[in-house]
């Protein structure tokens, strides 16, 4: 592995190792202490040994909040896995970070965890240990319309839906949030740890003056025997995780989408090469072809349309035996074929009808790559097939050959494809993601059913130098206006700080923190994660016919 790639993995692994620790040590054999597993035993416990775990939003939170200690992993651990052979959503409250209390970024990950439960119609369990939401930001947690009490809407939405939800109580489960087992189809309990009420014995007391223990008020016996609450009561965190699986045992067989899918085959070219073949610094060129074989069953690529547009490659494979449609930035400079020549005379001039030639940037977004690739997701849709967006994009083209060619007009085509698509998309973005380049190349906005990234990845309006520069013309504008110019050894100070501030959140650990991406991975994940994610897609059969209604010609 290049030396410099090495440090991307190192960081990733460290991060990794890091952030599972969750409150830390300290707070891990508090748990035990108790008699309980944490979130991550748990899911260890109840999920297939043989089969993967994927997690979704490992570095939720990183870096925010750090005015209240941090919420490492946004203090809930989420991710698709096998329960007794069924693909499913976990979702496991972490009670090591602030006793699994809901933060802002807690809120919006349990709802991403339920999105994709909805999208693709896989039973979601839900491990329930959470003292409620955190209170010092509880106004950016409640009321509004992506909060916490969108949790329980996807509840009755998911189970309208005939998707299985199954709820342990496994820990605290307090106020509002005590719906959210109640509205799953089955609610089990742990006797001793788990308890469930509107309010607890503190606030009784406040409310009516009633003195009252927790398990009077809330415990297994109270719930299972006299109220009726909860289903069954289990002596213990293992037993309870036993029942569940029993369940998911006894499920009937899904419904699917029908995707094609034959005997999975490695790539011929060793994956590894990865390594090599992606340069860390993120302006140089490389061929994305290369990369793509090293991601697609025996390294076939069938690329559609190979010689016109060809800064975007577009062209169908197979994945760990699924087939697909992909769409990549081509990151190597290419000789386009333009418009026939006007006979111009002069040495070198192309003849009158003779093709003139091109060069395109890597990277960069031309109108024909766009209207190739506007027909080419077109044609997937026909085929049912998914698509896989491989993101390394600064941009469109701009400059007046570019608008006076209509660069809006076939941008627009692509988006409008991409946006109404109705198979499932997945991206993964490798290197940049800049501006409307992101938009087109299927980012966040545009419902991709997982999004992660690899370690070497930016994304933002415009690069940290393109943007730097932007801000620091303007800074240096507003001084002149006041009468106060700036001396040149000041402009680069002011540039030296924009550049670093901007170039923080260019970090694919800033986009994961926020949820904009699902995950961080390992180039050599990428293979197993679309895998999962087109497994978990073909739960739901597709039902909307494809329209692109009123498109730009």
């Amino acid at each position: 592995m290049a030396n410099t790639f090495q440090h991307f993995i190192d960081d990733l692994q460290t991060r990794t190792a890091q952030t599972q620790l969750g409150g830390g040590p300290k707070k891990i054999d508090d748990q035990h202490r108790k008699g309980k597993l944490t979130a991550r035993e748990r899911i260890s416990y109840l999920t297939d040994p043989d089969r993967p775990f994927v997690e979704i939003g490992l570095f939720v939170g990183e870096g925010m909040y750090p005015e209240h200690g941090g919420c490492p992993s946004g203090g809930v651990v989420t991710g698709i896995g096998y329960i007794s052979g069924q693909q499913c959503m976990i979702v496991a409250n972490d009670a090591t970070v602030k006793a699994g209390a809901w933060f802002p970024i807690t809120a919006k990950k349990n709802l991403r965890a339920q999105e994709i439960a909805i999208e693709n119609r896989l039973p979601i369990v839900y491990l329930v240990d959470s003292a409620g939401v955190y209170l010092p930001l509880q106004d950016e947690v409640f009321a509004d319309k992506e909060h916490f009490g969108r949790t329980f809407r996807n509840n009755a939405k998911l189970s309208a839906m005939g998707v299985l939800q199954v709820a342990a109580i496994m820990g605290s489960c307090v106020a509002g949030g005590a719906y959210l087992p109640i509205m799953s189809d089955e609610a089990l309990i742990v006797e001793g740890t788990g308890s469930i009420y509107l309010a607890g014995p503190y606030l009784v007391k406040a409310s009516i003056g009633e003195d009252v223990d927790s398990e009077t008020l809330g415990g297994a016996v109270t719930h299972t025997d006299i109220s009726g609450v909860v289903d069954n009561r289990y002596p213990d965190d293992q037993s309870c995780l036993d029942a569940i699986k029993r369940i998911f045992g006894r499920m009937g067989t899904p419904a699917n989408a029908g995707f094609s899918r034959v005997t999975p085959a490695l790539p011929a070219k060793n994956p590894a090469e990865i390594y090599e073949l992606l340069p860390t610094d993120r302006v140089k060129p490389y061929d994305m072809r290369e990369i793509l074989e090293r991601l697609v069953d025996n390294s076939e690529f069938d690329e559609y349309k190979p010689t016109y547009g060809q800064s975007l490659l577009c062209g169908y494979a197979r994945i760990d035996g699924w087939a697909v449609g992909i769409v990549a930035n081509q990151r190597k400079v290419v000789k386009a074929k333009g418009k026939t020549g006007a006979g111009s005379s002069g040495p070198g001039a192309p003849a009158a009808g003779t093709p003139a030639a091109e060069l395109q940037m890597g990277g960069v977004i031309y109108g024909d790559a766009a209207d190739k690739a506007a027909r080419f997701i077109m044609v997937c849709n026909q085929k049912r097939l998914p698509l896989v967006f491989v993101q390394d994009v600064t941009g469109f083209m701009v400059g007046s050959r570019a608008e006076q060619s209509g660069i809006i007009k076939d941008g627009a085509k692509m988006v409008n494809a991409m946006a109404n698509s109705v198979v499932p998309k997945f991206t993964v973005v490798v290197g940049n993601s800049y501006g409307a380049g992101n938009y087109a190349m299927c980012g966040r906005a545009y419902d991709p059913r997982l999004m992660v990234a690899w370690p070497t990845a930016q994304m933002a309006v415009m690069s940290g130098a393109s943007a730097a520069k932007t801000l620091l013309q303007i800074q240096v504008a507003t001084q002149k206006a006041k009468g106060q110019p700036m001396t040149q050894e000041e402009e680069q100070a002011q540039l030296r700080k924009i550049t670093d501030q901007y170039n923080a959140q260019l970090s694919p650990y800033y986009a994961a923190a926020r949820l904009w991406v699902d995950a961080v991975i390992d180039p050599l994940q990428t293979r197993t994660v679309l895998s999962e994610g087109i497994a978990a897609a073909n739960h739901a059969p597709i039902e909307r016919s494809f329209s692109v209604g009123v498109i730009q010609t």
